[in-house]
């Protein structure tokens, strides 16, 4: 112990002696940290959060397999929605086809490839169109039957044609109201290619729409909040500071931390992911609460005609402390997001537990210095002074309805601690039933934003719409919502069991795979052979003479097979079902999207068994059931990791710092019932648990053990010099009314997060400002209940009446300085 009061006290020195040098000292290290924000970088998008998975990583081999199908690092897509009366029409595909030829033709575009089932009735209509104009002319040369009668034969020979059109697809009238087009770069590095494809189309027909890329809101939502959060955040610490030098001081100090975090960003390298943006409310929410604490800590001792060196002696002797434990519990809270299978997400936990360091060295060193230095100013001369009287003192209001929680402490602390009990027991098994969830929507804002927020000023004023979002909703509304299941297969295609492998595959397929009679519906190199052969009478009998077992699939010299096809129009098609180098295959099946992910993953992996060759099953239900499976665990271990690495913290520190480690427990209390009423909250409101609010319980348990530590090591340093109820009382209506002060301050400026364009941003600030309420009134008032009752356990002490909570009739402050 007096080690580390050896410390404080050195510490105490510094700050009381040479507040001037410390200010210097703060304000250089400020400048260092500025210096490191040119260098952040941003990632968006659901990918960092996924690419890491088995699954996405074979995803990944199928881009790198099979080209132009898919995107990749070197390439991008471009996707065309066309919406009429009938896209079938002649002149409809006709103006789809000339808006893909001048992307085309377009300078900088680098187009690979295009696809579009106005180019599959081209072909269909004559087999040796090679080229876009090639492909108009054979539209444009069609009478309206034969185009018909081409649409009903592209329907029947190719799969992939109807996906590219609305669900309400009629076969027989040759019909729909919408198609989608594909075209495919050459690089990735195209700058504003939406855009520029957006004009070049617009030119070709007012029916053809760019879907884009998704909208990055990260920008937009803090141009929005972070001004509304400073407005809120300022307004309730006028009230809390009521003294505009302090104000000013608070915010100062504010600032610095979130500068220092940030510049550490760019210093370290690391990104600017979607979860860092709830970094500066954190650092603000606890900011927000050592600087009251502070000010408030010293300005009761200034009330009682303390001056100004010994006030803050006393004020850091035991906030220092209390600071302290508050940052290490904090910190392991935040740092057990680093057993996250999420990179994003153990880089919020790395980059909070540093902001929380740096705020406790500006808050518990920085600004007591600068507070002394402003206060020896005011001595000197007549800077303005508005109130120095501390928030919550015992004779005020808000100190009068501070003392409930005391109240039922004092008359029946069992009772009310065994409800809290059976309440907390009962919150938290509704609690298990939330669910997990993992979709590219948990990031994408809604299609118009709110109209208020249309009559703010630039440059806080959002965009009215988002396109993207528009033509997204377009695209889910018109579409078939069969989903896909990818299987990547490796081994060689060219074994005579190859190709019969992955036709077995897809026999009696299971509950949630589509079905084409008792197959599977999917599409594969098979599935290509058979079209070519239904189109191509020399290749059939190829394909026959290979065909053990006249099932339609050939089984011998599968080389000359290959050849064959990519020797002919169905060569571009082949190669997005077969690797160039014939050792991988893409098969694709068409799944039940309304079906649960859990079962579309077991009933891939159980095909993707099947096969006789290595096959990896992939695709968006499997890669989000994946990531849900790995978020769930990591909130459970984070979970655990947090409580328990806090639990011993508390444990150890108050056995170091106050020879009672059974305080560490009580402190603990608190923090579980704000945890089960959190997660709760989450299932009412019809939350799950997603990549974004999967770190809110780590940020539950560090903000609601700032709030009940200050409590409990206020009432371990009363609890020294008066009795127990006096010292709960003392301790209640003085920590209380800065606690109080800091919530409000909080759960304003983190709420503000609501009006975040962005969704999953909204709802954190919500659950984040429900954090902070339960871990204010679970401070207030079951802590209280549960001192009471640790004190009768560690020190022996009890009234006559247990239920009534009175002090004890034997009991004296000395007498319960030590644990049983």
């Amino acid at each position: 112990m007096d080690a580390y009061q050896r410390v404080i006290d050195w510490v105490d020195d510094r700050i009381v002696n040479s507040p001037g040098k410390i200010i210097l000292l703060f304000l250089g290290l400020t400048v260092l940290f500025v210096g490191g924000l040119g260098n952040i970088e941003t990632e968006t998008g659901q990918n960092q959060f996924i690419e890491d998975l088995e699954s996405f990583e074979a995803l990944e081999d199928i881009q790198r397999d099979f080209g132009a199908s898919f995107t990749s690092g070197s390439t991008s897509s471009t996707t065309l929605l066309q919406d009429s009366q009938n896209v079938l029409s002649k002149p409809t595909m006709v103006r789809l086809l000339r808006a893909q030829e001048r992307v085309e033709n377009q300078h900088g575009m680098r187009v690979e490839s295009t696809s579009s089932p106005a180019g599959v009735v081209a072909r269909t209509l004559d087999p040796n169109a090679t080229t876009l104009q090639e492909e108009i002319d054979a539209i444009e040369g069609a009478t309206p039957a034969e185009i018909d009668a081409a649409v009903r034969t592209a329907a029947e020979r190719n799969p992939g044609f109807t996906n590219q059109l609305s669900d309400d697809f009629n076969r027989r009238a040759a019909s729909a109201a919408a198609a989608q087009a594909t075209i495919t770069h050459g690089t990735s590095d195209i700058p504003d290619r939406a855009d520029r494809v957006r004009r070049v189309v617009s030119t070709a027909g007012q029916d053809i729409r760019v879907l884009g890329s998704q909208p990055d809101t990260i920008s937009d939502s803090l141009v929005l909040v972070l001004p509304a959060a400073f407005v809120l955040i300022v307004v309730f610490l006028v009230v809390a500071y009521r003294d505009l030098v302090d104000l000013l001081l608070g915010i100062a100090t504010i600032v610095i931390a979130l500068l220092w975090t940030f510049g550490f960003l760019g210093l370290a390298g690391i990104a600017f992911n979607p979860l860092l943006v709830a970094v500066p409310p954190l650092l603000i929410a606890v900011g927000i609460d050592f600087g009251i604490h502070a000010v408030n800590r010293y300005r009761e001792e200034r009330a009682q005609d303390q001056d100004i060196e010994r006030s803050m002696r006393i004020t850091t002797d035991q906030l220092l402390v209390a600071f302290f434990i508050v940052t290490g519990t904090t910190v392991i809270g935040f740092l057990s997001n680093l057993v996250s299978a999420f990179p994003p997400t153990q880089d919020f936990g790395l980059v909070a537990a540093i902001g929380i360091v740096f705020t406790f060295l500006l808050f518990g060193v920085f600004l007591p210095a600068q507070k002394v230095y402003v206060d020896r100013l005011r001595r000197k001369y007549p800077l303005p002074t508005i109130s120095e009287r501390p928030l919550g003192a015992a004779d005020s209001a808000l100190g009068r309805a501070l003392g409930g929680g005391v109240t039922i402490a004092k008359r029946a602390p069992l009772a009310f601690m065994l409800v809290v009990l059976v309440v907390t027991g009962g919150v938290g098994y509704y609690a298990t039933g939330i669910g997990t969830g993992f979709s590219p929507e948990d990031f994408m804002p809604a299609e118009e934003t709110p109209e208020p927020l249309q009559s703010l000023p630039e440059p806080f004023r959002p965009p009215a719409s988002y396109q993207y979002v528009e033509n997204y909703n377009f695209r889910e509304e018109k579409f078939d919502q069969d989903g896909q299941v990818l299987l990547y297969v490796e081994g060689p295609m060219t074994r005579d069991t190859a190709l019969e492998s992955i036709y077995r595959a897809g026999a009696d397929p299971p509950p949630t795979f589509r079905r084409d009679d008792r197959r599977a519906k999917s599409q594969s190199i098979v599935t290509v052979i058979e079209s070519r052969a239904a189109a191509d009478p020399e290749f059939a009998r190829l394909v026959a003479r290979n065909d053990r077992n006249d099932n339609g699939v050939p089984d011998d010299n599968l080389d000359e097979i290959y050849d064959a096809l990519l020797d002919s129009p169905a060569r571009e098609q082949a190669l997005s079902f077969i690797g160039e180098d014939r050792r991988s295959a893409r098969v694709v099946y068409t799944v039940d999207d309304s079906a649960d992910d859990v079962a579309t993953t077991v009933d891939a992996r159980a095909v993707a068994a099947d096969h006789r060759f290595d096959a990896s099953a992939t695709g968006f239900a499997v890669i989000f059931q994946d990531a849900t499976a790995v978020l769930f665990e990591g909130v459970v271990q984070s979970l655990a990791l947090s409580l328990l690495g806090a639990s011993v913290f508390l444990i150890f520190i108050y056995w170091v710092l106050e020879g009672r480690p059974s305080l560490g427990i009580a402190n603990v209390v608190p923090i579980a019932v704000s945890v089960a009423f959190v997660v709760a909250s989450m299932r009412v409101l019809g939350v799950k648990f997603n990549a974004f609010n999967g770190t809110i319980l780590a940020i539950t348990i560090g903000l609601g053990i700032d709030y009940s530590v200050h409590v409990v090591h206020r009432f371990a340093d009363e609890f020294e010099e008066r009795p127990l109820m006096p010292a709960l009382t003392r301790t209640i209506v003085g920590t209380g009314g800065a606690l109080t002060g800091s919530m409000l301050t909080t759960v304003f400026g983190v709420g503000v997060l609501w009006l975040s364009l962005n969704p999953a941003i909204g709802v954190f600030g919500i659950l984040t400002a429900l954090s902070v309420v339960y871990a204010y009134l679970a401070s207030l008032f079951v802590l209280p209940s549960t001192l009471v009752l640790w004190d009768r356990v560690a020190n022996s002490s009890r009234s006559a009446d247990p239920m009534a909570g009175g002090e004890s009739s034997t009991s004296t402050p000395h007498e319960s300085l030590t644990e049983d």
